[in-house]
């Protein structure tokens, strides 16, 4: 039942994708962009799960295959650092907010390396300058996607 179910859901998401990645095709290119980087990899990965609903091993005892990163580690530092990729995943949003979205990015990028990665201030800074700056001409420079301002930026007549 395992496997019908999860040849349905990668046959419906391909049919979806597919969809999509030819209807894009014939777009203006800043506009079939997003649909295209999207929608390419979806079909690619519903192939897969497809392929695998049908050729795949199925464990012995029946019951479904699971990938589990946690399994030798105790619950409480499971736990912790759930929370904490949970933590960051709200900081980053938060400073979406706060500070638009470009910005974030690169606050983002520097005090996850400084902080939870320990890296020295020479590779923080060094590799969100980078990104910074794939970021900015991508966004930016080549397809002028605009941003709106974080909330500190309206409040203080910066934007």
């Amino acid at each position: 039942m395992h496997n019908k179910a999860s040849l349905s859901l990668a046959l419906l998401i391909m049919l979806a994708s597919g969809y999509g990645v030819i209807t894009a095709w014939s777009w203006p290119w800043k506009a079939a962009l997003f649909p295209l980087v999207i929608g390419i990899p979806v079909f690619c990965l519903a192939a897969a799960e497809a392929l695998w609903a049908l050729f795949g091993k199925r464990p012995a005892d029946g019951r479904a295959s699971d990938f589990q990163l946690s399994r030798d580690l105790p619950e409480k530092e499971t736990r912790r650092r759930t929370a904490i990729a949970i933590g960051w995943m709200l900081g980053f949003f938060a400073g979406i907010v706060l500070v638009g979205f470009p910005l974030a990015v690169a606050l983002f990028v520097f005090l996850y390396l400084r902080l939870h990665g320990r890296e020295s201030w020479t590779l923080s800074l060094t590799f969100t300058a980078v990104l910074w700056g794939i970021f900015y001409a991508l966004f930016d420079r080549l397809l002028h996607l605009p941003f709106p301002a974080g909330w500190l930026s309206s409040w203080f007549g910066l934007a």
